[in-house]
């Protein structure tokens, strides 16, 4: 039975992930909420599935002619750096303070997403 909630879960998170959502912010709550997972794992388990991801999305933007190389060096090399020190100190906290500021950061993007949106009301 794990197997198929898990399946389910990769499955819901990968759609909606390739719908520009962001698979990870359906892919961590999940496994950790219906599939008991703990937060590191969960989220571990989202940083590999994102690589293979982000391997064919390159490619596909790459053939496309969407990718300007100038100053790529720019972006990836503060991101690898970035990620390290993020990976070393999302091991250095507890689980239950890694949730609640996941959490946080679901918060800030739905609020953040509210204001994005241009709802005109005076119709």
């Amino acid at each position: 039975m794990s197997f198929i909630i898990f399946l389910a879960i990769g499955f819901f998170s990968g759609l909606l992930g390739g719908m520009g959502m962001g698979g990870g912010t359906i892919l961590i709550p999940a496994l950790t909420l219906f599939a008991g997972v703990e937060q590191h794992v969960a989220q571990a388990a989202n940083l590999l599935a994102f690589l293979p991801m982000a391997a064919i999305s390159l490619s596909v933007h790459k053939r496309s002619g969407l990718i300007d190389g100038e100053g790529l060096g720019w972006i990836i090399i503060p991101a690898l750096v970035t990620s390290v020190i993020g990976g070393v100190a999302a091991s250095l906290i507890t689980g239950e303070a890694l949730k609640k500021l996941f959490g946080v950061f679901l918060l800030v993007l739905a609020v953040k997403g509210v204001f994005a949106l241009k709802i005109n009301f005076s119709k």
